[in-house]
């Protein structure tokens, strides 16, 4: 075999061979200073990838500083593996949500579905079992082959990996939007339990003690992901191939449950997922955060290919592979657990105390490198932000009402599109009853799971209107919290925390940087009224092909306490002669509504507005009324208005139909996408004791007929069968597709 050599020292400086590691002249010149010295083949690549956006967050940090991270409840926040929050009982939630979009937009399949196996392992390496995946996904429009093929591998990708891994998945959300046509995007979460004495960190602490490795072999698969992840998509991007890892469920099962036996053991020092940029950043952060050191021999290393380079080993990604750190004499204790699982346990290093990464290959030193500066001391940039021209134009607009001429057929044709269409194609392909926790499956506002063993239950979303946040990032981020918050709600549940996904296009452009910023102060007010704390997520920067960013689209996911399984709400009509109430004031707001697309083919204008302490307060009221077993179905008011919210909450109910009264102007009153509004159902008697807890509206009433009837005081508005609201809204993504 034809070893190649690796350039000098010298070579990497005098032909700026560390640009194509995507390093800066700067970044060059600080990695030098750092070391004394300029730095080799292998060290260049340890900086390259810790230092990359994907990794060091070094153009997020300054508006990441933002988000409120504490709170009561919060046992965890950002920095570790997953986020925890308590839910009593000596019980917490582990989640986080992760993003696969670089790696999906040029292999679908395994793209998604190493997305779903890194963002599980994030979860159990904290200590927690994994109890359920979601995710949130965005494609171009689906008239596009490519888009279609896109959408078809990236579903399979999901679930295969968690199907076969034996996880529920029990909810999300698509949406489809011709700014994601190039670079869709996949962002994967993991719900975790765990009692709060088995929780553990990814930390190296002990000097002497033993770095072990253990998963699957090292290969080629993988190697710059970070870096790739950190940069535009473009023509050449096909030829990034090699940089999407492979994953293997069966394989990270075994690992799991290996993982979840050796927390159990006292020897066990620290623990975390080789992920983003592989042995560099596990090691590196470990060391770090305990303010040790490491050295490993990489002769050690269990290598699926042959005469791999100590920069291949370092930076490969290869799946389903953990470090730990284990007490001095008792690593046999841990290799005779993990062989239980026919998995590998090796000694590949030690803890020190100099602070320094060293590496070891066939007897020579090949790294020698401080952790600090791989791990907290890369580069923070403050980069320039610009108020972009559109947003002004945008700003000055009315808000206009558009025309419709026939409010049947438009509300056939609003219940046809993609985003708001049926979703049960994909989640048709996922398994989300596997472990019979699931209470509430996908198709409601969130899924609920059970915790066995108590009468409490989890209830999650993942949510985010991307076109709100592109006509006004700060309004759209508020938006995108309080969303999340009334599914969670609306499921009766009360709001914990939240774990983010920030995608967003390239942060060197002002205008992009801009919406980063706007995005994350709407999101932070949000969250401090609401009390649903960040803790933790991730930054998916560059979401951009040939110059076109993806609208803004920071996708929030989150975690609600149900107390009592008796208070688990859907949004379906129970039964004929229910009340039905809307909470909240409509007005004519369309700017990004699906009305305004279907109509215009774009969006434009001004946001809906959204005042968060009103927001609080219906939450507030809505919670209080569920508990109270005062309320038969609850439904977020969300894409297309009221009119496709009685439609939602008709489909699936066998037999119900539903009279509605509306008043002022119908269209508004129809299809407004105002927020902080709720379509609730109530049994006629509990009427009074509803209304003495929510300030609502009574609109009409369900009916036996399988009919929705919505009448104004000028006459019938529009009569439509449940049936044909059924069609329409089950049938357009399968016919899409074909």
């Amino acid at each position: 075999m034809l070893l190649m050599l690796e350039p000098s020292p010298q070579q990497i400086k005098h032909e700026k061979i560390y640009q194509q590691m995507g390093l800066s002249d700067d970044e060059f010149a600080m990695v030098e200073k750092i070391l004394g010295r300029t730095p080799n083949y292998t060290e260049t690549g340890l900086f390259s990838v810790m230092w990359s956006e994907h990794c060091s967050y070094k153009n997020s940090k300054p508006v990441l500083r933002k988000f409120p991270t504490t709170g009561q409840r919060v046992l965890q926040g950002p920095g570790e593996g997953a986020g925890i929050v308590d839910i009593g009982d000596q019980q917490a939630v582990v989640f986080k949500i992760e993003s696969h979009n670089h790696p999906s937009a040029i292999e679908p399949y395994q793209g998604a579905a190493t997305g779903v196996g890194g963002i599980i392992r994030d979860v159990f390496s904290m200590g927690a079992r994994p109890i359920a995946l979601l995710n949130s996904l965005r494609f171009g429009e689906l008239d596009s082959a490519r888009v279609r093929y896109l959408f078809k591998e990236v579903v399979a990708g999901i679930a295969g990996y968690g199907n076969c891994i034996g996880i529920p998945t029990v909810g999300g959300e698509v949406q489809f939007d011709a700014s994601y046509d190039g670079n869709p995007l996949v962002n994967a979460m993991c719900v975790g339990l765990i009692d709060h004495k088995d929780i553990k960190k990814g930390q190296a602490h002990g000097v002497g003690n033993t770095v072990m490795y253990v998963g699957a072999k090292t290969g080629r698969d993988g190697i710059h992901g970070a870096t790739f992840a950190s940069e535009e998509l473009n023509e050449q991007s096909e030829e990034k191939r090699p940089a999407v890892q492979v994953g293997d469920p069966f394989m990270e099962k075994l690992l799991l449950e290996a993982c979840l036996d050796i927390i159990q053991s006292d020897a066990l020092i620290g623990i975390q997922d080789m992920g983003a940029a592989g042995l560099t950043s596990s090691s590196a952060e470990m060391a770090s955060k305990a303010g040790s050191g490491i050295e490993m021999d990489l002769d050690l290393v269990p290598q699926r290919e042959t005469g791999m380079t100590a920069y291949e080993m370092m930076l490969s990604e290869s799946q389903e592979r953990m470090l730990i750190v284990v007490e001095k004499g008792r690593e046999h204790e841990i290799t005779a657990l993990i062989s239980k699982y026919e998995l590998e346990a090796v000694a590949i290093g030690t803890v020190t105390d100099d602070k320094m990464l060293r590496l070891i290959h066939k007897g020579e030193t090949v790294a020698e490198v401080p952790v600090d500066a791989l791990a907290e001391e890369a580069p923070v940039y403050h980069k320039p932000s610009m108020e972009p021209e559109y947003f002004r134009e945008f700003q000055a607009m009315d808000n206009e009402v558009p025309a419709v001429e026939d409010y049947r057929e438009t509300l056939l044709q609003l219940l046809k599109q993609p985003t708001i269409a049926s979703k049960e194609w994909v989640y048709d392909q996922y398994d989300y009853m596997v472990r019979t926790s699931t209470v509430v499956a996908p198709g409601s506002d969130a899924a609920v799971v059970r915790i066995r063993g108590t009468r409490k239950a989890l209830a999650m979303t993942t949510d985010c209107n991307s076109r709100f946040l592109y006509l006004d990032p700060e309004t759209g981020g508020k938006i995108a919290v309080a969303e999340a918050a009334r599914n969670i709600v609306c499921s009766g549940a009360e709001p914990l925390a939240i774990t983010d996904c920030l995608n967003f296009g390239n942060p060197e452009k002002p205008e992009i940087f801009w919406q980063l910023e706007k995005a994350v102060d709407g999101m932070s007010e949000a969250c401090r009224v609401l009390n649903t704390p960040v803790i933790g997520g991730n930054v998916s920067l560059y979401n951009e092909t040939n110059g076109n960013a993806v609208y803004p689209t920071p996708v929030v996911g989150m975690v609600g306490l149900v107390e009592d399984v008796d208070h688990i709400t859907t949004q379906h009509f129970k039964n004929s002669g229910d009340l039905i109430y809307v909470l909240g004031e409509t007005k004519p707001e369309f700017g990004g509504s699906e009305l305004q697309k279907l109509q215009y083919g774009k969006i434009f204008g001004k946001a809906p507005e959204l005042n968060i302490e009103i927001e609080q307060q219906r939450q507030d009221q809505l919670l209080k009324a569920i508990r109270a077993g005062l309320v038969a179905s609850a439904h977020d008011i969300a894409e297309g208005g009221l009119a496709v919210a009685i439609a939602e909450s008709l489909i699936g109910t066998d037999r119900l139909g539903a009279e509605v009264n509306v008043s002022g102007d119908i269209i508004s009153a129809l299809f407004s996408e105002s927020q902080s509004r709720f379509l609730v159902s109530v049994k006629k008697e509990d009427q009074e004791a509803f209304e003495k807890i929510v300030a609502a509206s009574l609109v009409g009433f369900v009916t036996e007929s399988a009919e929705l009837k919505i009448e104004s005081a000028e006459g019938d508005v529009l009569k439509v069968n449940t049936k044909s609201l059924e069609e329409a809204w089950k049938g357009a993504i399968p016919c899409l597709l074909k």
